[in-house]
C-alpha cells in the first residue's frame, strides 16, 4: 500500500447525512428532533409504568419493557449524532467511533428483532394455549427469552464488527448516510468484502428472517383462533390489534431486509437512507403506541405516574 493510501486509511469518515441542500437543514432538524423526543418519552414512560405498577408484571409487559428499553437505546445510538451533524460544520467521525456506533446499532437492532418474535410467541400461547399460559410463559421462561435475545444480538454484532475492523478504507471517506452502516462503508473499502457479504446473507438471515417467519407463523395461528371467537365485537377488536401489530412488524422487517439483503454493488444511498429512517426512528417511536398506549392497564399505570393522580388517589 502506498503512502497516499495509508494517509487516506487513517483519515476520519465524513457523514454526509440526509440533506441534499443547506435549506433542508433546519426543517430536517426539527422533524427528527420531534420524532426522537416522542420516541424517547413514549418508550421511557412505558418502561417506568411497567416497573412502577404491580399490575403490569405479567409476561407480556415484562417483554414489552425490554422492547421499549431496547428501542430507547436503539434510537439514541444514531439520532443524536445525526441531529448534531445537521447543525455542525464538522461531521467527521473516527474509525473507532464508527465501529462503536455500528456495534451498538446492530446489537440493539437484533435485540428488537428477537424481542418482537418473543412477544408474538407470548400472544400465541395466551390465545392458543390459555389454560397452560402461566406454566408455558413463567418468569423463568420470559427471562430466558430476553436473555437469549440480548446474548445473540451482542454475539452477532461482535462478529460483524471484528470483520469490519479488518477492512482497509483507502478510497473516499465520505459516507452517504447519517450514521456508520454496513452497506455504505463496504462500498468505501478497498478490501475484499465478499466474506462479510456472505455473513450478512447467512448468519444475518438467522437473526432477522427467522424471527420474522416466527412472527408470521404465530400471527397466522392467532388469526385462526380469532375466527372462532363467538363475539363479533371481540373479533373486530382482535383483528384491529393484530393488524396494527403486523403493519408495524412488516414496516420494520421489510425495510431492514430491503437495505441489508442485497449485494453491495446494487446498494443505492438515497433509497437506503429513506428505508433506514423507517426502522431506526419511525418504528421505535410507533412501538409504544401500537403495543401499549392503547392498552387500558398501561393507560391506568401511566395515569398513576402523574403527580396529580397520585394526590387524588391518596385522598381516598
Amino acid at each position: 500500500m502506498d503512502a497516499a493510501n495509508k494517509s487516506s486509511e487513517g483519515a476520519p469518515f465524513i457523514l454526509l447525512g440526509l440533506m441534499t441542500s443547506p435549506g433542508q437543514r433546519w426543517p430536517l432538524f426539527v422533524l427528527f428532533l420531534v420524532l426522537y423526543v416522542a420516541g424517547i418519552l413514549g418508550n421511557g414512560l412505558i418502561v417506568a409504568a411497567i416497573l412502577a405498577s404491580p399490575a403490569l408484571h405479567a409476561p407480556m409487559y415484562f417483554l414489552l419493557a425490554h422492547l421499549s428499553f431496547a428501542d430507547l437505546c436503539f434510537t439514541s445510538v444514531t439520532v443524536p449524532k445525526m441531529l448534531a451533524n445537521l447543525l455542525a460544520h464538522d461531521r467527521s467521525i473516527s474509525l473507532a467511533g464508527c465501529l462503536t456506533q455500528m456495534y451498538f446499532f446492530f446489537a440493539l437492532g437484533v435485540t428488537d428483532s428477537c424481542l418482537l418474535a418473543a412477544m408474538a410467541y407470548d400472544r400465541y400461547v395466551a390465545i392458543r394455549h390459555s389454560l397452560h399460559y402461566a406454566t408455558r410463559m413463567s418468569r423463568t421462561t420470559c427471562t430466558a427469552l430476553v436473555g437469549t435475545a440480548w446474548v445473540i444480538s451482542h454475539v452477532h454484532s461482535l462478529l460483524h464488527i471484528l470483520l469490519m475492523a479488518r477492512l482497509s478504507f483507502c478510497a473516499s471517506h465520505q459516507v452517504p448516510h447519517f450514521f456508520c452502516d454496513h452497506q455504505p462503508l463496504l462500498r468505501l473499502s478497498c478490501s475484499d468484502t465478499r466474506h462479510i457479504q456472505l455473513l450478512i446473507f447467512t448468519e444475518g438471515a438467522a437473526v432477522v428472517v427467522t424471527p420474522f417467519l416466527l412472527i408470521l407463523t404465530s400471527y397466522g395461528a392467532i388469526a385462526a383462533a380469532i375466527i372462532q371467537l363467538p363475539s363479533a365485537s371481540g373479533r373486530l377488536r382482535a383483528v384491529s390489534t393484530c393488524g396494527s401489530h403486523l403493519v408495524l412488524v412488516g414496516l420494520f422487517y421489510g425495510t431492514v431486509i430491503a437495505v441489508y439483503f442485497q449485494p453491495t454493488s446494487r446498494y443505492e444511498a438515497q433509497r437506503g437512507r429513506v428505508a433506514t429512517v423507517m426502522y431506526t426512528i419511525v418504528t421505535p417511536m410507533l412501538n409504544p403506541v401500537i403495543y401499549s398506549l392503547r392498552n387500558r392497564d398501561v393507560q391506568g399505570a401511566l395515569r398513576s405516574l402523574l403527580p396529580k393522580q397520585r394526590i387524588l388517589a391518596s385522598d381516598f
